[in-house]
């Protein structure tokens, strides 16, 4: 972010030294594994939910979509109703927001109440995403502000390819109640982890809130708004009916492997992404597009060749791990001194991609069948990669601009 000079004692020693806050950044970073893994947990223990609350599996698959839409639905309002509130007061509430809502969910033998909680737990995902990136922006050094988000957004695949396992055999093992009980431990933990290790900054001054359409006509942040929410809704797509496409190949019985490539590959994704954004965010940025439309091309036509299909999983993991880390950098550093704001819109448009996407792939799953799902994936890259490419002065800029902190909030 741009045109403040004036930093604390600590970011100015930060700076000095050219290192990560990495305690601070860590705790971020487990906030981030929390949203994800809060979110994707019931379809890991699906069966037994559904039970226990009485409904259809098909009924309680919508506890993650009522997720996405909570997120979706307040980002962009909470986001401004809450932008005078110091930073660490608001992040403290969306962590306690997720212990409260996991610890109703664990309880609750009601599946509306069930279904009200993960509305509520979606809230606190908004606010929490809205705040994630200009958090780890503002505790970094300036020229290592996008390895420093990079970090923080390890959470996503490491909740991905370790917590969403991990739970699911908990749930196995003990109930799926006594793991949505874990998750509130952990967000319990976590506040005393941030109250300890993460230092607080003010919030944005009340002139300085702008319009969502102002926001929103910044040069380069409406590419990046595109590309998110088509990048996002192609991955979707592919990725919440994998099992379905892997059992019509012949490989229903590989879905845990194959989950475990792609989350490793994403893995590294993020540590290559980290090491090389805050000079080649373009590069990257149409590296992945290419990548993961590398991936569906190979599952779109070769699928029937177990080892091709592995090799396709490891470029999709290897383009899309990095892609959060990416789109909310361009965000923010288009946004300038509204990065907040631009953030916000990210969040809201990215949870609801997820929502369309999971209503998406039903539909070509009714009608076209699973083998239409990497082709779709071709078909929305194309005008990805095409946006990508054209945005190169202002969006996924070949010159990085010059970064610095907010006025007023991370």
């Amino acid at each position: 972010m741009r045109n403040h000079t004036t930093r604390s004692a600590g970011s100015d020693a930060l700076t000095d030294n050219q290192r990560l806050p990495l305690r601070a950044l860590m705790a971020l970073s487990t906030a981030a594994f929390l949203t994800v893994l809060t979110e994707a947990l019931p379809a890991g223990v699906l069966p037994g939910m559904s039970t226990d609350l009485a409904v259809s599996e098909a009924t309680t698959g919508q506890l993650v979509t009522i997720y996405a839409i909570g997120t979706a639905t307040t980002a962009i309002p909470l986001s401004a109703a809450t932008a005078g509130w110091r930073r660490k007061r608001l992040l403290l509430t969306g962590v306690a927001g997720f212990a409260v809502a996991n610890t109703v969910t664990a309880a609750s033998a009601h599946f509306p109440l069930t279904m009200a909680s993960r509305f509520v737990a979606g809230v606190a995902a908004g606010l929490v995403w809205a705040l994630l990136v200009g958090y780890a922006r503002r505790l970094a050094p300036v020229p290592l502000q996008g390895k420093a988000i990079a970090v923080v957004m390890a959470g996503i695949p490491t909740a991905l390819s370790l917590g969403v396992p991990a739970g699911t055999f908990l749930g196995g093992a003990f109930g799926w109640r006594v793991t949505f009980s874990l998750m509130s431990v952990l967000a319990i933990a976590l506040v005393g982890w941030i109250v300890a290790a993460v230092p607080d900054y003010p919030g944005q001054r009340s002139g300085g809130r702008r319009p969502v359409l102002r926001v929103l006509s910044t040069r380069g942040v409406a590419p990046v708004l595109f590309v998110t929410g088509v990048f996002v809704l192609a991955h979707t797509i592919l990725y919440t009916y994998i099992a379905t496409f892997l059992g019509q190949i012949g490989m229903g019985d590989a879905i845990d492997v194959v989950l475990l490539a792609f989350g490793v590959t994403s893995m590294l994704s993020i540590w290559i992404v980290g090491a090389h954004i805050d000079r080649r965010l373009r590069t990257l940025s149409i590296a992945s597009t290419i990548l993961v439309a590398v991936a569906a091309a190979i599952l779109a036509v070769l699928a029937d060749a177990p080892a091709l299909v592995y090799v396709a999983v490891t470029l999709w993991g290897l383009g899309w791990g990095g892609v959060p880390t990416l789109l909310q950098t361009a965000a923010a550093d288009a946004g300038g001194d509204a990065a907040d704001d631009a953030q916000a819109m990210l969040v809201t448009l990215w949870n609801a991609a997820m929502a369309a996407g999971g209503v998406a792939g039903g539909i070509l799953l009714d009608h076209l069948g699973p083998g239409s799902f990497p082709w779709t994936v071709l078909v929305l890259l194309a005008p990805v990669l095409v946006v990508v490419v054209a945005a190169r002065t202002h969006g996924f800029a070949a010159v990085a601009p010059r970064r610095a902190d907010a006025p007023g909030r991370p």
